[in-house]
């Protein structure tokens, strides 16, 4: 079986279930295994899994920010070329996974 080259990943750290899954997936992609060999159970199961992965559960919220930070963090997002709100979900995200720690 040929080397193959790991993905390259965005520098975000990734918590231990996100780890297994990648290495899940590159372990699939070493054993070759064909979509068509799947069983039912396996393929509805990864489908699933696909699902809920493409289109994570996500619940709207309402936040009162001052209008200067809310005026820098659109800033940081267009520097970034992300929208403001996907840049403020991440560092909730990255604050709650603990990622993300106050400076002292």
């Amino acid at each position: 079986m040929q080397n193959r080259k790991r993905i390259k990943l965005d520098p975000v750290p990734f918590n231990e279930e996100e780890k297994d899954m990648i290495d899940d997936f590159e372990k699939g992609l070493d054993e070759g295994t064909l979509v068509s060999e799947l069983t039912g159970e396996r393929r509805a199961k990864i489908e699933a899994s696909a699902r809920v992965t493409m289109n994570p559960p996500k619940t709207q919220i309402t936040t009162r920010l001052a209008k200067r930070d809310l005026s820098r963090l659109k800033s940081r997002a267009l520097a970034l070329g992300i929208p403001y709100q996907t840049l403020l979900a991440s560092i909730v995200h990255q604050y709650v996974e603990g990622m993300l720690v106050e400076k002292k």
